[in-house]
């Protein structure tokens, strides 16, 4: 006998597989010894109402064994005398893409900037301790891109675009945890994705491919309107049968060489802000509604808010419940902060950032100057400012939540996860009035709908600019080739076509089903 049933538990009752098997035997009007198999299928949190929905799938037999739990599998057949081509980027578009060439018969050339990921552990390990960074070895660049030092969450707007279950099948093929196949908002953890990040490169080596590290790419290589490899800092050539760029989005000399060589870019839609961070603590009392909390059962409570202000959305992005926040400047004289959580969502903090749309027309007048490449240039000089008020170095300028809000100066900071420190600076000032005065306004809106949020104990850093690339890299929206040059495949979200690593991993794989099809 087979069964779909779904319940509302309180989370205790979640928690226990025996209390599962006592509710579904009253339901199927069995005996609990003989339901021999319960499989979760999707597991959510009604934050409200402080229930978990469990949707499950019975199997009951009178006697027989539990049938073992079945996991997709992936073989990845050897490529190794195929055809090559060259895949830009070892974040989650490069890596998906790069697997999705082997599935079909080709060789990627995997071209990384950055370190594999062990050393790369070592050269962040240096940032956090207030050092210089590595313009290549950093929190936005090396092997598995910016998401690998991340929350790692794997949900995504996406879905129709693309096999979402694909990718989260693939992350646990690699070593990902089994809940991201059930949970309704999975995530893998930083502490993990490393681990899991290896296993992908060692698939794509055994079957044939390569992963080139400390691999930047100064230029392509065009024939006849055609792309036909790149050119690396050291005056390497590598050639392919087609490009596969998938560089992210802080790669600014990428966007600088395309401009350069008269390839065309366009201007788009793009955010930024501030990281706010609470006690954990606070948000689980204010997200499931109770003094106490989660309490022993419930997960890390997250929220996700947005509003119109003045016209332009402000929203939370990239919410790490029991998470870090971290520095993710790629280069000199910027500051640049994110945020990660572990797997367990174990830090006693919670930080989002809280950024505003800009829209092209919104660059300030004196940016103009740079064309296309306006908005990067307004971005690079908010991070200036924000550098230079953080003490010129890798602290960051901070303000107490409601002083900034209330537009008066922090005379102490509350403490904070940003482990370099951080520096009373009047935020509201520092950061253009057009995105200051709409964050207060988001904020007071915010405080309304979660009440508590407003609270002294909060703080926020500046600044939280690197949401998405403010350019976009065109391509032909059948072909998925550049508008101009052939052979070029612009990908993820550093060509303006995701944002997070799910809807990344999803491009990654239509851009290497778009190779295959050109090449037939």
């Amino acid at each position: 006998m087979k069964k779909d049933i779904a319940l509302r538990l309180t989370p205790k009752e979640a928690s226990s597989e025996e209390y599962y098997k006592a509710i579904v035997a009253k339901q199927m009007k069995v005996h609990p010894d003989k339901i021999t198999a319960i499989r979760v299928r999707k597991r959510s949190i009604d934050a409200r109402q402080r229930e978990v929905i469990v949707q499950l799938h019975i199997e009951a037999y009178a006697n027989a064994p539990a049938p073992k739990k079945e996991f997709v599998q992936f073989e990845y057949q050897n490529v190794a005398n195929k055809p090559e081509v060259v895949v830009v980027g070892a974040g989650p578009g490069g890596l998906f893409a790069a697997l999705r060439l082997i599935e079909l018969g080709y060789k990627p050339l995997v071209l990384e900037r950055g370190k594999e990921v062990s050393e790369r552990k070592k050269d962040i390990a240096l940032i956090n301790r207030n050092n210089p960074v590595n313009p290549e070895s950093n929190y936005a660049f090396g092997e598995g891109g910016a998401g690998t030092f991340s929350d790692g969450k794997l949900y995504t707007r996406s879905t129709k675009r693309g096999d979402f279950n694909k990718v989260l099948n693939v992350f646990h093929f690699h070593g990902a945890q089994e809940e991201i196949l059930i949970e309704a908002h999975p995530h893998i953890g930083t502490d993990r994705l490393p681990g899991v990040i290896k296993k992908m490169r060692e698939s794509i080596i055994t079957a044939g491919g390569e992963v080139i590290f400390n691999a930047t790419v100064t230029d392509i290589i065009i024939d006849d309107m055609s792309a036909k490899g790149v050119v690396l800092k050291d005056g390497t050539h590598i050639t392919g049968e087609a490009v596969i760029l998938a560089t992210g989005h802080s790669a600014r000399d990428i966007y600088n060489m395309l401009h350069s060589k008269a390839i065309e870019l366009e201007a788009k839609t793009w955010a930024m802000g501030v990281r706010v961070e609470h006690p954990q603590e606070l948000i689980d009392q204010i997200q499931y509604h109770t003094p106490d909390g989660r309490g022993e059962y419930l997960p890390a409570a997250s929220y996700n808010f947005s509003c119109q202000a003045q016209e332009r959305g402000v929203y939370s992005f990239c919410m790490c419940p029991g998470g870090f926040i971290v520095p993710a400047m790629t280069g000199e004289n910027e500051m640049v902060v994110n945020g990660m959580s572990p797997a367990k969502r174990n830090s006693p903090f919670a930080n989002s950032g809280m950024v505003v749309e800009i829209r092209p027309q919104d660059i300030p007048d004196e940016f103009r100057k740079h064309g296309v490449l306006a908005g990067l240039a307004y971005q690079k000089e908010v991070e200036r400012l924000c550098y230079i008020n953080g003490g010129n170095n890798l602290i960051a300028p901070a303000q107490r939540l409601t002083d900034f809000v209330n537009s008066r100066l922090s005379y102490d900071l509350p403490p904070t996860s940003y482990v370099p420190g951080t520096l009373s600076s009047p935020l509201h000032m520092v950061l253009p009035q057009a995105i200051s005065s709409r964050l207060q306004e988001g904020f007071v809106e915010f405080g309304k709908w979660a009440k508590g949020f407003l609270d002294p104990e909060a703080i926020v850093l500046g600044t939280e600019s690197r949401t998405s690339s403010p350019v976009r890299i065109p391509r032909h929206p059948l072909t998925l080739q550049h508008v101009q040059i052939n052979g070029l495949f612009p990908c993820g979200e550093g060509a303006g076509y995701a944002g997070g690593i799910a809807s990344s991993a999803i491009d990654g794989e239509k851009c290497a089903d778009a190779v295959a099809r050109m090449l037939e």
